[in-house]
């Protein structure tokens, strides 16, 4: 006898069915089984073309819940921001550093409003780590209701994501509770993150099991991404090394070659946020502060229409450009040729300065690699630097990226 079958649609290539022959206690009965395939069309992926800018794009969403348990979790983001954009400064495209904008967002937090969801947009999309590292270290915990669909799919939607074909774009998510939460499916709000071009990688605190059972793994699965599970509550072990104090003292040296440009206000602002994140990274611990005094002397640190230095490298012409009343002092006492000559010469100063730190950064990095292999069979489950650390070197990688070029 045959008994057709009708096929369930499922989210894969192959989806089929079987039915399996009954048997009763009296006599087993011959079933003939018709297994019945049906394939979806195969997609059409995009080649991407070869990469021909200067600069590739690299474009990352940081999602963290700060509901009330989270305050581990926010502080290994603070204590671990710069050894994750360190990550990013050893990537290189056609021998270029890329350039990182960062976006964060907090969710599952009761001061936020519950109409939109306990979310909140802390920063778009921005190239200023110190504004960043500003914004991060001005999070505090609170009880409330975490919508990983939701914050996701507001990720997407708010965010001015870059166009480039070539660019890497990704969102992490940290949080505890199930990804299932809110009225937002978290499938399709994965789902059109990807369509996009835009890899989710979700991180649960907690254990595995529960990673699992809550769908954190196949809310990374769904978006190409990957899933962990880390301790938030785990301390971050600071590794003291030779080259700290050195490092820490070229630091000073490389602030004083900033020339911050436009109005009063904001001149005094970014001189002060400046020295206000050495002060915080200084206050989570000594190797903080040295990850974003490397941090500092490359690339990836840069202030483009913030600092004359920067932006002279990129726009010769901005001297004539910026208002008289809008440049540093020290700038506004000279003539338009030495103004020139002088941007000149905070720039060989900071090259100087920065190639020193670099060197002991180096050296530093070897003393690390060393200890880290003493130290591995001392530490516990990982923690959220280690988890965005794994996966920032495999998909950049994958991505097209190259992580042992000599920058430019």
């Amino acid at each position: 006898m045959k008994r057709p079958i009708t096929c369930l649609a499922i989210p894969s290539l192959v989806a089929f069915s079987v039915v399996l022959a009954t048997a009763t206690t009296a006599r087993a009965e011959k079933t003939e089984v018709v297994i019945t395939i049906a394939k979806k069309p195969a997609a059409e992926v995009p080649t991407k073309p070869p990469f021909s800018g200067t600069r590739a794009a690299v474009d990352v969403a940081i999602l963290l819940d700060t509901s009330n348990s989270m305050d581990g979790l926010i502080n290994q983001a603070k204590s671990q921001l710069w050894t994750i954009v360190e990550q990013f400064a050893k990537a290189k495209k056609n021998g270029q550093t890329p350039l990182l904008r960062v976006a964060l967002f907090e969710y599952g937090n009761t001061r936020l409003p519950a109409a939109e969801g306990y979310i909140r947009q802390v920063v778009p999309l921005i190239d200023d780590l110190d504004k960043l590292s500003q914004s991060l270290f001005a999070l505090s915990t609170n009880g409330g209701d975490e919508y990983c669909g939701q914050v996701i799919n507001e990720a997407i939607t708010r965010l001015n994501w870059s166009k480039e074909p070539n660019a890497y774009k990704a969102i992490f998510i940290a949080g505890n509770e199930p990804f299932t939460q809110g009225t937002v499916d978290y499938r399709e709000s994965c789902g059109r993150a990807i369509q996009t071009g835009i890899v989710v990688n979700t991180i649960h605190c907690g254990n595995h099991a529960s990673g699992v059972s809550g769908e954190w793994q196949q809310g990374a699965q769904l978006a190409e991404g990957e899933f962990f599970n880390i301790d938030q509550d785990r301390a971050v072990v600071h590794i003291e090394c030779p080259q700290d104090e050195m490092i820490l003292r070229l630091n000073t040296e490389l602030n004083k070659t900033y020339l911050w440009y436009g109005d009063q206000a904001k001149r005094e602002s970014l001189a002060a946020n400046q020295v206000a994140q050495d002060t915080n990274a200084e206050l989570v611990g000594e190797g903080v502060a040295v990850g974003r005094a490397v941090v500092k002397s490359g690339k990836m640190y840069g202030n483009y229409a913030r600092c004359l230095v920067d932006t002279f490298l990129e726009n010769e012409a901005i001297l004539d450009e910026v208002k008289e009343e809008d440049l540093p002092e020290v700038l506004r006492v000279l003539t338009p040729e030495k103004r020139k000559e002088y941007v000149q010469q905070q720039s060989a100063k900071r090259g100087k300065v920065q190639n020193k730190i670099a060197k002991l950064a180096a050296e530093r990095e070897a003393y690390l690699t060393q200890e880290r292999k003493r130290l591995a069979n001392e530490t516990g489950q990982a923690t959220l630097g280690d988890a965005v650390v794994a996966t920032i070197a495999k998909q950049l990688a994958k991505s097209g990226f190259e992580t042992t070029a000599t920058s430019k």
